[in-house]
This record gives C-alpha cells, structure tokens and sequence, in this order.
C-alpha cells in the first residue's frame, strides 16, 4: 500500500488551498462607480425626466435596481464624497464632513480597503474634493487617470476630459486577472454651463420642467435645459465606458453604480437640505449578482450605504466604525417596493459650503428625510443661509434673475432667514414650500421627527448635539476666501473657535489628540489671503 509523507499532503492541501483562494478572488466582482456633479434625482430618464435622455442610465435601471429614496449625506461635493468614501455621516469624520478642509488620514476608504484585498483601484474626472491632503499620499478615490481629452466639446462649460478613454487605459494597465474598483467622477452637471447650450444641442425648452421653488421663465427654462445638457454627456461617457466592458467580456461581472454627489446647483437645491438639495439618483446594476431586475425599490437608502455594498461584495470584512449599511439584501432580494421595513427614514446635513460669512462661518443644518416628511434643524438660524452678497449660492443667470425679484415669494424663501426647525409634507409638497413647524397642528409629528433626529446624532457623536460644534467652524478652507470681516485665511485653522472647540471638549471630558496635532502642524504651513471680492 503506497504511503505519503506529512509533507507531501500538506503541500497538496495548500496547493489546492491557494488555488480556490486565487479562482474565488478572480471571481470577485469589478466596481465602477459613475457619480455624476450636482445632479438632482428627477433628472434621469429613468425617474421620469422628459428632457433630460439617459439612455445609458435607463437601460441600467432596467438591468438592475433603481431606488427612489436615495439620499446623500450633504448637499456640496466635498463632504458627500467624503462621506461616499468612508461610509460615514458627515459629523463623523472631522474635517472630511465640511466644505474644502482636508481628509484625516485615520478615516477608512473603501478603494484602499479593496486596494489590500488584491483590488486594482483608479478614478478619472473630478475624484474626492476639493480641499487639500497634508496627510495623504493621493486621493481617497485612488490613482488619477485623466490623460486622454477630447477634441472638442458641445459647449464651453463641459470638462475636456475624455474620461472613458481614460478608463481604457485604466483597464490597459490593470494587472491580469487583478479585479478592479474604478471611481468614474464626471465634472458634470457642475456650473458654470454655457448659456442656451441645451437648445442648440437639441433639448426642447417646451419639454423642460421647471421645479417650483425656480420661478418658470424663459430664462430659467434655458438654464434648466443647459443643465440637462451635462447630464447627458455624463451618460454617453458610460456608454462608452459599458461598451469597453462588454468587449473585454466582464461588464456581467461589474457592479455599475450611476449616482450624484448633490443636488442641481440652483437657488435652493445644492447647499440646501430640501429635496433636490440631497435626494439622489442611484441605479446599481450587476447581472452575475442581481437576479431580480428591473426593480424600484422605496427603501430609505444613503450615498454613505456603498461603501459596506461594496465591502461585502468583494468579501472584504466592513469596519465596525462605517455607519453606512450594506445594501446586498435589497440586491439579493426578488422585491419590489419596500424590501426592509427598519429601511423607513435617512439622515443629512451640512457645515460650511464657501466662504460666505463673517469668519468664515458655515451654516450648519441637520436633517432627517422619511417617506412623508422632511424635518430640518437650522442649528445657528441667527446666521443668513446664504450669506454675504448671497455667496452661498452658486452664480447663475436663475440666481441674477431672483435676485432682481426680492420682493417675490421664491426668492424670499430662496435667500431669506428662516427658522431654528422646518418641517415639510413632500406628498403635498414635493418642493418643500410650506414650513409646517409653527402650524400646532403638527406639533406631535414635529416632536417625534426632532427627537428622533437627535438620538441619531447623538449616537453619532456629532459635535453639534454633543457641545462643541464651534470644531466645525475651527476647520480650515483650502479653496479661496474672499475680503469679509473677521477671520478669511484660506489654508489656516481659525485660532478663535480652535480655542472655544478645545474648552469645550475638556469640560466634557473628551481627548482630540489628532485634532491638536493637525492643528499644531498646520501652524507651521503657509495660508494666504483673502484672494477674492
């Protein structure tokens, strides 16, 4: 009777083990995140837009899943991108959570964890940002990939990048057999846009639709549809990156995730906590892993969920500290509707989005988003929500249009105070235009929405329930500041509110020493002035 040796068995048995390792990491699937720039969820075909065509997005809504009640977690990029990353409110990853300040190295992306588990990750277009890295190597999406342009443009206001040839080469250079994870940030829909640029490209303004916070005008109608313009060439760049798929054979094996950071960027939309402020398109489309397809989904979901998708769909263990929560369930699931009964409500906010206010003050908003109503805390309503000269809205002829018009009912409610609480019915207000919170009426609801909403901040820890929110104000603005009173570096930790954040941390017994030790390095860095009016 032959025999084997110890050694002998225990090579086969590795040999065998390694080999299923490396056809279970081979199977593994691919990730490409298309994430689109101030784009509001109505206007994608799929959800109904009649002006806007995303033959791209619509035909992945009809392969995969489409969720209706998708929210990000701040309505300006930087944060919700950061947020997107680390699978995290904003509250809870310090400089991260505001508007162009820097991204602590301690905090967990999701394309370096799959980056240590054999993913070969890279982005093109706009990745993480703005804002600056003392801490990092690169940015948080991964490697750039944004050699290849384009010869030309439908018009002035689209990037030149030719982000689907830059994915080609991604791909070229991606190690064999190596899955990826790839960040595809479209420039688009972000202003400035070239004026009647959607009509001479084909959009009919008679098809626009105006939201009702934007009074309907010619003018409006024409930025509108030059916004709708952007979005379209954001889908034809995923077309094309699809069609590189499919001719490689591994689209059927690519989790596609179309979204956007945050809302259109018009007066009450981007910046703003309203519906088309943080309510987001999201289609994920994956068809060796998605049975059921061509399913819409009512559960509450945020941008902050991908994250720990994608961790359990590679096989990767999910930080204990990522708030976000997977969404393979509902991918899994045969359902339509209402997959997840606990799935009924989502979380938003906001800190600074520019250099809008006297020290470089921010406006900070927390909100809670359910099926019937959206509840907003103003936290400081003593402060103007868009600031000196109207500098926290994003210029466009809709905004100079309302402007001219401050005595009508939108821009009063566009650019005027507003109080400590909101609350909005969407079913008979989708625009949110009738502030409920002072009708008595509404009372219980307004009650249970507000305790509800800090409960879950206090289990965030955020530092605007829990007495120190001046650390918010305290983060540095990397991008330009402008000429206004008090404190205006940009690159520079306000001293003031670094003090009164400090106090209070120890007479509530809590320890930063990270936060301390970036705002000791930062000392020693350059700031610069106020470099614009």
């Amino acid at each position: 009777m032959r025999t084997h040796s110890p050694i002998r068995i225990l090579t086969v048995f590795l040999f065998f083990l390694f080999s299923a390792f490396a056809a279970n990491a081979d199977s593994r699937p691919n990730i490409l995140l298309a994430i689109g720039d101030d784009i509001s969820w109505h206007h994608m075909g799929a959800y109904g837009s009649e002006f806007v065509h995303t033959p791209t997005f619509d035909k992945l809504a009809k392969q995969g899943v489409l969720f209706n009640n998708a929210y990000c977690s701040a309505p300006g990029c930087s944060p919700s991108r950061a947020a997107l990353l680390t699978g995290k409110y904003i509250w809870e990853i310090e400089e991260a959570g505001t508007h162009a300040a820097n991204f602590p190295k301690h905090l967990k992306v999701y394309p370096e964890l799959l980056e240590a588990e054999g993913y070969f990750p890279g982005y093109t277009g706009k990745p993480w940002g703005p804002g600056k890295l003392p801490e990092r190597d690169r940015n948080p999406a991964g490697p750039e990939f944004n050699n290849r342009t384009m010869d030309s443009v439908p018009a002035k206001g689209i990037s030149n990048k030719d982000y689907a040839a830059n994915f080609k080469d991604f791909l070229d250079e991606r190690p064999k057999k190596k899955p990826f994870v790839f960040w595809f940030g479209a420039h688009e829909a972000h202003r400035v846009f070239e004026q009647g640029s959607g009509e001479k490209n084909g959009i009919d303004l008679s098809d626009v639709t105006v939201p009702a916070f934007l009074p309907d005008t010619e003018l409006t109608r024409e930025d509108v549809a030059d916004y709708g313009l952007e979005i379209q060439w954001f889908d034809s760049h995923l077309a094309r990156m699809l069609a590189e798929l499919k001719k490689r054979g591994e689209l059927s094996n690519t989790i596609v995730v179309v979204t956007a950071d945050n809302g259109m960027a018009f007066p009450r939309a981007k910046a703003n906590n309203y519906e088309y402020g943080v309510h987001m398109p999201l289609i994920i489309a994956w068809a060796e892993g998605i049975e059921a397809e061509g399913r819409r989904l009512d559960d509450f979901v945020s941008l902050i969920d991908l994250a720990p998708t994608f961790l359990e769909a590679a096989g990767v263990e999910i930080p204990k500290e990522m708030s976000g929560r997977s969404l393979m369930p509902l991918l899994k699931s045969e359902l339509d509707g209402r997959v997840d009964p606990t799935r009924n409500f989502v979380l938003s906010g906001r800190e600074r989005h520019t250099h809008a206010r006297k020290d470089n003050l921010g406006y900070p908003i927390r909100a809670i988003h359910t099926a019937k109503y959206n509840y907003i805390r103003n936290i400081h309503p003593e402060r103007s929500p868009t600031g000196i000269e109207y500098k926290d809205v994003d210029a466009s002829p809709s905004h100079s249009f309302m402007l001219d018009d401050m005595d009508s009912k939108l821009s009063k409610l566009a650019y005027g105070a507003r109080p400590l609480e909101e609350l909005y019915d969407k079913e008979s207000d989708p625009y949110c235009l009738n502030n409920l919170a002072s009708n008595p009426e509404y009372k219980p609801i307004l009650e249970k929405l507000g305790a509800r909403l800090e409960e879950e901040l206090r289990k965030g820890g955020d530092p605007r329930i829990l007495g120190y929110g001046e650390i918010f104000d305290s983060y540095p603005r990397y991008s330009t500041t402008r000429n206004y009173p008090g404190f205006n570096e940009s690159g520079r930790y306000n001293p003031e509110f670094v003090q009164e954040a400090l106090d209070n941390m120890k007479s509530l017994g809590i320890e930063n020493p990270a936060y301390e030790a970036r705002v000791s390095h930062n000392k020693t860095q350059p700031s610069r002035p106020p470099s614009r009016d």
